[in-house]
């Protein structure tokens, strides 16, 4: 039986695509005889003819993997696209190392291991680059003789 047609003028009046109309295979005789616009519209009143949902995409793998991309998984060679700057760019490296050896500097300078003069000097050396991390402030200072060589750094500040 050809349904064609119904099924067309069907997808209008359900506002779909022609694949997403169902048709009941028990009442095809009766959806062949509608030819109208109306008869068509009595079909899908009484459940002859119908609209499918829509199908939609699982995100269910996206999140997996999210999850473990969350974890560092899938983060080797083969996945990297850009140079390393291009991921973590040198002025955010820059920032992250400026602000951990200023809270260093504030850290001894409010607990009484350098007064503020020697704080103002490394403070403009760590402006200037001089250091590459907390260690290397630290270091200096002890070279310099400023704190004490038994001093340690604790957890990250």
């Amino acid at each position: 039986m050809d349904v064609k047609y119904q099924k067309k003028l069907a997808a209008k009046i359900l506002k779909c695509g022609v694949n997403r109309v169902w048709i009941d295979d028990t009442m095809l005789d009766e959806v062949a005889e509608a030819i109208t616009r109306e008869d068509v519209r009595k079909l899908i009143s009484s459940d002859a003819i119908m609209k499918k949902p829509k199908k939609g995409n699982s995100r269910g793998r996206h999140r997996y993997l999210k999850e473990q991309r969350k974890k560092g998984r899938r983060k080797g060679h083969g996945k990297r696209k850009g140079k390393k700057t291009a991921r973590r760019p040198s002025k955010r490296m820059w920032i992250t190392r400026m602000r951990s050896i200023r809270r260093e500097l504030k850290h001894l300078r409010n607990e009484g291991h350098i007064d503020k003069t020697i704080y103002r000097r490394f403070y403009m050396k760590t402006k200037g680059g001089t250091f590459k991390d907390r260690a290397d402030l630290v270091l200096h200072l002890k070279m310099e003789g400023h704190i004490d060589k038994d001093y340690k750094l604790l957890e990250v500040r």
